[in-house]
């Protein structure tokens, strides 16, 4: 054997080496990894072009409802029957126009020939058509007498960064589980490209106590990734569960991935439905325009209004389980397929 092949073999024999003990030390540090079950251990090696893939998919969605209000005087004992029989601005002593906002996360999980579907959760875009409050009596105690009646006007739901307007509209929802599947139409001669999720759809109910879960979302507007561990799985017969994850606004509807023996094995086995939080009731003047700062060093002598603050709690997230979502999206297969969204991915 001449010099060339004998170095040739010691590097082959060499490569194989540091291969089998490659291997071997992983099977001994991460015994766990084919076990076909979901990983409890931190991934073992990078996943961040990944993780960025995903990340493509996910959105931020903006939704807003608007709404013509009318104020009733407690003299003048409105009740639900009233206006049933009459119009509210007849009976109103005063009318206006409000909006409520909100913002979460969805998830791009179907494109095709214009058709774009998004999943969400269906608080972040739902509107009620009708609120009403009513007097409170002297012992704090709720009248049948209307205070204010707010009727919606319109509802915009809005993408970042979608083409004509970013607008979309709800294609079917249920607010009981609280899932929403938003999307619409594109003419196919825009060409349009859209980053559509991919990975497997996962069992929500094989998750354990432990098990190493990441999170993608847009709190407070700005698209974050963060790591968390299921609790209490198998919370009822959906397979709901918690996570220990530290989310702010704007998280719900965010996708939750779980790992099946090591990177890049991801699974969807879930998203954010809601974190614990107490809501603050405190007296405020009125918002200046352009937000101008009041000054603290002179004191204030008008109108003061009633405003909520929501304290949140951090380190619990409930997930609405992929079980719950799947069968959403088969209740509601026979109206998405009439519109010509065929989500063969997720739906039998």
């Amino acid at each position: 054997m001449n010099s060339d092949i004998k170095i040739i073999f010691i590097i082959s024999i060499t490569c194989l080496f540091f291969a089998a003990c490659s291997s071997a030390t992983y099977e001994k540090i991460y015994p766990t990894l084919g076990d076909g079950k979901y990983d409890s251990e931190f991934p073992y090696k990078g996943s961040s072009d990944e993780l960025q893939a995903i990340s493509g998919t996910v959105q931020r969605i903006n939704s807003t409802g608007f709404y013509n209000t009318y104020f009733f005087n407690f003299e003048d004992s409105v009740t639900l029957n009233d206006l049933r029989n009459s119009p509210a601005e007849r009976l109103a002593v005063e009318t206006g126009y409000a909006d409520q906002s909100s913002s979460g996360t969805a998830t791009i999980i179907y494109y095709f020939e214009g058709k774009i579907a998004l999943l969400t959760c269906a608080h972040v875009v739902n509107y009620p058509d009708t609120v009403i409050s009513y007097f409170i009596d002297s012992e704090g105690i709720s009248t049948e007498f209307i205070e204010t009646v707010l009727i919606k006007d319109k509802q915009i739901i809005y993408a970042a960064g979608f083409p004509e307007g970013s607008r979309l509209e709800i294609l079917s929802m249920d607010e009981k589980l609280d899932v929403a599947l938003i999307g619409r139409r594109y003419p196919v001669s825009m060409n349009l490209k859209f980053p559509v999720f991919s990975y497997p759809i996962g069992a929500a109910k094989e998750l354990d106590w432990g098990t190493f879960v990441y999170i993608f979302g847009y709190p407070m507007n700005y698209q974050m990734i963060t790591k968390a561990l299921v609790s209490s799985p198998n919370r009822d017969s959906e397979g709901t569960f918690l996570l220990d994850a530290v989310v702010n606004q704007g998280y719900s509807g965010g996708i939750v991935l779980a790992i099946k023996d090591g990177i890049p094995n991801f699974e969807l086995v879930g998203i954010v439905q809601w974190v614990p939080e107490e809501e603050d009731y405190y007296l405020a003047p009125p918002r200046r325009k352009d937000n101008d700062p009041y000054n603290l060093l002179v004191p204030y002598n008008g109108e003061l209004y009633i405003k909520r603050h929501s304290n949140i709690k951090y380190g619990i997230a409930k997930i609405i389980s992929i079980e719950s979502i799947i069968e959403f999206l088969e209740e509601n297969k026979s109206n998405l397929y009439e519109s010509g969204f065929y989500l063969e991915s997720y739906i039998k």
